[in-house]
């Protein structure tokens, strides 16, 4: 069993237990990513208002809020983390077609983790035999939450000898000068970054094209508007007999 762990806590609003003492928070909208063959997971928390601001005080010291690593190796009171889960999600059928168009907008990124870190550890088992992971950010750093894992994947099936298994590709909608990833090591993730919004309708064309008559599992997890149109191609018809089959995840 592939332990999917999406949508940990989900809540519409994080609030802090007082009664209970400071040390009982509610985490929103965070995702794990365990596999069949990892116990543990990660939490991926993205800084932005006052409540995640003080949540990340209660974890990292004033002089290391800036550090990406927790420093587990320093004596302090941590607070406790109550974890519900895991959650079946619309992503597990992305191993179940020989096809999968994975679509993700900004954060929308985060439930595909647990299907990319599947991959990594033995893609042999399952039916999936080609997947196309579209990412699309504002800013450029925002592709660093999952660089290092992208850049993994797409190494292991070059050694093997499937470099077509994974089609990666990268879109920056919004730039302000920088328009790479920096580090050497992201040198194949930034021949794959793009400038701009997909062109859906030609991407779809593509996928039909390079896969007659199959069916294509499509998977989104972004904006509204990103999905709608995604949703209206899959309906859409096409000369080429492909089908494809929409399926959408959202944050509440």
């Amino acid at each position: 069993v592939i332990w999917l762990s999406l949508n940990v806590l989900l809540f519409w609003k994080t609030f802090l237990l007082y009664n209970r003492g400071p040390e009982y928070h509610y985490l929103h909208q965070m995702l794990g990513c365990p596999t069949e063959t990892k116990a543990t997971f990660g939490v991926h928390l993205k800084i932005v208002g006052d409540w995640t601001e003080r949540f990340r005080d209660l974890l990292l010291p004033p002089s290391s809020q800036d550090s990406e690593i927790l420093p587990f190796v320093q004596s302090r009171q941590y607070p406790k983390l109550y974890i519900d889960g895991p959650f079946g999600s619309p992503f597990e059928e992305s191993l179940n077609y020989e096809v999968s168009l994975c679509v993700a907008g900004g954060i929308g990124v985060t439930p595909f983790a647990s299907i990319l870190n599947t991959l990594l550890d033995d893609w042999k088992p399952y039916k999936l035999r080609r997947l196309y992971f579209i990412w699309v950010c504002r800013d450029i750093q925002s592709f660093r939450w999952f660089a290092d894992l992208l850049c993994v994947l797409h190494n292991k099936f070059w050694q093997e000898n499937r470099p077509d298994y994974v089609n990666i590709q990268l879109y920056l909608s919004q730039t302000d000068g920088l328009q790479k990833i920096i580090g050497e090591k992201y040198h194949a993730l930034n021949s794959r970054l793009f400038i701009g919004r997909p062109r859906w309708k030609l991407l779809f064309d593509e996928i039909a094209k390079c896969n007659r008559g199959k069916t294509v599992g499509v998977f989104c997890c972004g904006p509204n508007s990103i999905s709608k149109t995604l949703h209206k191609l899959s309906n859409q018809n096409n000369s080429y007999g492909t089908r494809f089959e929409y399926n959408k995840e959202s944050f509440s």
